[in-house]
């Protein structure tokens, strides 16, 4: 009824599903009036025994809150004691992000002059200099490439536009070459911009594995995960770096809530910090 995505849905009822389970094997629950506050306690306890984060606990709270919600609105329960279940506290996690190096590194990794190498290129590109999500970049479609910006949908339905760079331009362009030659004797017509050999829109696994093989072959250090969502990281702590303030990072990005934002500027490195202030040095600016 709230419209959410599907893969919203599938988050809450996956959460859900894990609490059931647990309460069924633990506790012998398989009813709803039978699920009592200190039950779901003990469930938390044991995703804490696993070391499960702050951050994951506190997401699978919320999947509790609005099943129990609802079931009390709709009169399955007399009592929503779901209420009385605080949030916990999260951890502010160091967000670890490639170098400029390293970003060079990864661009050069698909130098070749056939259609799949120029495509990968493309991706990594793309998702370096824009902070698109791996699912945006997969529904991205031929319509939402502007002459000047990208029309990006993301979380919540809602659009923004990130711009596009005169690199990635180029980049684009030769992209866009590419994929009219190898599809023109082909039966293929898809409103998606990034496709597979086939002709197919990408999915999020084949996007991992793409930045994955990047990241090996560029030899970047094992302390970062590579995968696309460590190219957002990038691309805002970049920004930083660069100079944009934060509400207009937090624009491009698509949050909803710039303490979101704030995160990446809380994870600055003290060396960067030092640079960026050199800059700004209130005698040198005199």
């Amino acid at each position: 009824i709230r419209n959410y995505t599907l893969k919203t849905i599938k988050g809450y009822k996956n959460n859900i599903l894990h609490l059931a389970n647990f309460l069924e094997r633990e506790f012998q629950v398989n009813q709803l009036e039978e699920v009592t506050l200190p039950k779901i306690k003990s469930f938390l306890k044991h995703q804490q025994s696993k070391k499960c984060k702050g951050s994951y606990l506190n997401g699978l709270i919320k999947s509790f809150r609005t099943f129990f919600k609802y079931a009390h609105q709709e009169g399955y329960m007399k009592e929503n004691f779901i209420l009385d279940l605080k949030w916990l506290r999260e951890e502010k996690p160091m967000i670890y992000t490639f170098s400029k190096k390293e970003i060079k590194n990864m661009l050069n990794v698909y130098k070749g002059k056939d259609y799949l190498s120029i495509r990968n290129q493309t991706i990594i590109a793309i998702l370096f200099d824009s902070g698109i999500r791996n699912y945006e970049l997969c529904c991205l479609k031929n319509i939402d490439i502007k002459e000047e910006y990208i029309s990006i949908f993301g979380k919540g339905k809602k659009e923004r536009i990130v711009p596009i760079s005169n690199y990635l331009k180029k980049i684009l362009y030769q992209y866009e070459r590419a994929k009219h030659s190898f599809f023109e004797d082909k039966t293929v017509n898809s409103i998606y911009y990034l496709l597979s050999r086939t002709g197919r829109p990408l999915t999020n696994s084949v996007l991992e594995k793409i930045v994955r093989d990047a990241g090996e072959q560029a030899q970047v250090t094992d302390r970062i995960r590579c995968s696309p969502h460590t190219c957002r990281h990038t691309f805002a702590q970049q920004q930083l770096q660069n100079g944009l303030d934060l509400y207009s990072l937090m624009r491009l990005m698509g949050h909803n809530n710039i303490s979101i934002t704030q995160r990446y500027l809380d994870s600055m490195q003290d060396n960067d910090i030092l640079k960026k202030s050199m800059g700004t040095s209130p005698l040198m600016n005199l």
